[in-house]
């Protein structure tokens, strides 16, 4: 069964591993953001009253808890760059996943559980930020966008981790 070093394994990763996971998917879509030439671009980690800020990245209280991005403005917007802000979290996952594999598979990295979790939380974003669906507060996945950015059928560019501001919106998560 479970034992206390199970535990605090798992304590380790859900604190620790998955928000770098989720500092890597954010980063996907900044990245594609910044090629695309977005301004104001920040990445909010958790939820809940600031905790610090290093550059344009913001730790929130609950730092373990999601996380979003925000930018205003694309100079290059249409179909295929919104197609691939919504799919680079995913792309920055998958790549993420297959540099860790590799590098324990090369023995460079130790067998260790922790690359495993990493690996696991990874594909656990992944999954869940593809698989085609609306949340329960109306926004859609990731790879809903996607699908409905190809299709030329998304209304609002907003997400359950990207947030499009206006010029008059102040901060999105308090």
């Amino acid at each position: 069964m479970f034992g206390l070093s199970d535990i605090i394994k798992f304590l380790f990763s859900f604190f620790l591993i998955m928000p770098i996971v989720t500092l890597i998917h954010l980063s996907g879509h900044i990245f594609f953001v910044t090629i695309f030439g977005g301004s104001e671009k920040k990445i909010l980690i958790g939820c809940g009253n600031k905790l610090f800020a290093f550059r344009n990245i913001e730790v929130r209280k609950y730092y373990f808890w999601n996380g979003t991005c925000e930018f205003k403005g694309l100079k290059h917007d249409n179909r295929l760059t919104n197609t691939l802000i919504y799919l680079g979290g995913s792309i920055f996952n998958l790549v993420s996943m297959l540099i860790i594999y590799s590098l324990v598979y090369q023995n460079i990295l130790d067998n260790s559980v922790i690359w495993y979790q990493f690996i696991y939380f990874s594909f656990y974003i992944m999954f869940f930020s593809l698989f085609p669906m609306y949340f329960s507060d109306g926004s859609p996945s990731d790879g809903k966008a996607a699908e409905l950015a190809l299709r030329n059928k998304l209304e609002d560019r907003v997400t359950d981790d990207i947030f499009v501001k206006k010029m008059d919106d102040e901060d999105s998560c308090k």
